[in-house]
């Protein structure tokens, strides 16, 4: 078969390899498609570590960073759990196997079966593939909803990439009353204001900050853009976005009961609330996939990514490859 591997910073090569063998509770599924997940592939092609502190040996581990796929089962192989995949069901990863497993840059991964969430045929690769994505939007949402309904609350989003566009999905499907949403690319406040921003512009052109919303989600992990809406939220922001700098509590939100949380734990309860909102057609993903490219062209799709041409690429492991 043929997978991809990133070798060193910037080089990335689809070579030939065996068909791995699934170990006991894992399921080999034949990749239909994988969907970037940027800020992964971003870092690892850059060399730069995805989370403060983690190792990044090179050659990268085979496959990786690839996590949000969708394909079929090839084979099941039972283990302490058990399971009622069977070869040819249509599934889908809704969390990631971790960075030291086989990834799903290629034509078939070995997938613990525990996550894997059959789906129906009606969806296509690009209605699906980043379900993983939507799961650990959820998983914000679900903290923020701990702290109250975000139903009839105006809600903000910083940070229009895959993320935020999903956040922005989600707050509306939730029943927020407006939606403002922040990204200083024009093209993608366009596609948030699409998708269900009442509001999308550039922070650098919001000059108030008396208080205006209720809940705020920061989908960038950068201090600058979480005080910006610290100082525009009543009740609290939560952080998504992978922070990487200590983040500063202004005394000014001491009193009133003001809450800036921390990610959660990604879970299952969070993928199927994801799953159910993309069946209903609250949370479009097609949207965000705005290039669809064979796996061999990875460095180009990476490209895209790095330069603000692609939102998302969705990479085919078979069209031209003699699949």
């Amino acid at each position: 078969m043929k997978q991809l591997q990133i070798v060193a910073p910037g080089e990335a090569v689809w070579k030939d390899v065996d068909i791995p063998t699934p170990r006991p509770g894992e399921t080999l599924v034949k990749v239909e498609a994988v969907t970037t997940c940027p800020q992964w592939d971003l870092h690892i092609m850059r060399g730069e570590p995805m989370f403060p502190g983690m190792e990044l040996p090179f050659p990268y581990y085979p496959g990786q960073p690839g996590h949000e796929m969708v394909g079929r089962v090839e084979q099941v192989v039972t283990g302490a759990a058990t399971s009622s995949l069977k070869p040819g069901d249509r599934v889908v990863a809704w969390r990631d196997s971790g960075p030291t497993r086989i990834g799903s840059y290629g034509q078939y991964v070995p997938v613990p079966t525990e996550n894997l969430l059959p789906v129906t045929d009606d969806l296509a690769a690009e209605d699906i593939a980043s379900l993983e994505l939507a799961m650990c939007v959820q998983v914000s949402f679900d903290q923020l909803l701990q702290i109250g309904s975000l139903a009839g609350k105006a809600v903000g989003v910083s940070g229009l990439g895959p993320a935020g566009l999903i956040a922005v999905q989600i707050a509306k499907a939730l029943g927020a009353a407006s939606i403002m949403a922040y990204d200083p690319v024009e093209s993608r406040c366009e596609l948030a204001r699409s998708l269900g921003a009442d509001q999308a512009m550039d922070p650098a052109y919001e000059a108030r900050a008396d208080v205006f919303l209720d809940f705020g989600l920061d989908m960038t992990g950068l201090p600058g853009a979480i005080r910006f809406l610290v100082d525009r939220t009543r009740t609290a922001v939560a952080m998504f976005g992978v922070v990487r700098e200590d983040i500063v509590f202004p005394a000014s939100k001491w009193y009133g009961g003001f809450s800036l949380v921390g990610y959660g734990s990604h879970n299952l309860g969070a993928a199927k609330r994801a799953l159910t909102w993309i069946q209903l057609g609250r949370l479009r993903l097609a949207p965000l996939v705005t290039h669809r490219l064979r796996f061999d062209q990875y460095a180009k799709g990476i490209s895209m990514l790095e330069k603000r041409e692609a939102i998302k690429v969705l990479f085919d492991p078979w069209t031209d490859l003699g699949g």
